[in-house]
């Protein structure tokens, strides 16, 4: 397995939901990734979908048009292919989205994953996972 890319950092889907539906702990992680200089920050194409199909119960299609332009703006979209998810079948401590959304993240050797479901990425190495409370752990260099 390739080392960890500590300038590389994957956001979960439901750091994303948090910030959008006004989540003051996922804004503040958000913003606090956004500031760092030489980081690489990462989402997978399942978290847009993911995305809008909360939303969509929520919001009209023009404004999650805007939110989706937004993740655009600020994130790498990672794309996710039929091998990825038969890999993600091979993991029995998690659920398929979280497995799915890991052997994302190690396409492009993340080093951390953002998430308000810590637990659910325990057993991955080497990706560190880590709460929006924790992320100031990140240097800025």
């Amino acid at each position: 397995m390739k080392q960890a890319n500590k300038n590389h950092i994957f956001i979960d889907t439901n750091i994303l939901i948090g910030a959008c539906a006004n989540k003051e702990t996922d804004q503040k992680c958000l913003n606090y990734l956004f500031s760092l200089q030489g980081k690489k920050l990462y989402i997978s194409a399942l978290s847009i979908a993911q995305f809008v199909s909360v939303f969509q119960k929520k919001l009209n299609n023009e404004a999650i048009k805007k939110e989706v332009r937004y993740l655009q703006s600020k994130f790498n979209i990672l794309s996710f292919t039929e091998n990825d998810i038969n890999d993600s079948l091979h993991f029995k401590y998690s659920d398929i989205e979280d497995s799915i959304q890991y052997i994302v993240s190690q396409k492009f050797n993340c080093a951390y994953i953002i998430t308000n479901n810590k637990k659910d990425y325990a057993n991955f190495l080497p990706i560190v996972a880590l709460l929006p409370t924790q992320v100031r752990i990140i240097s800025k260099d």
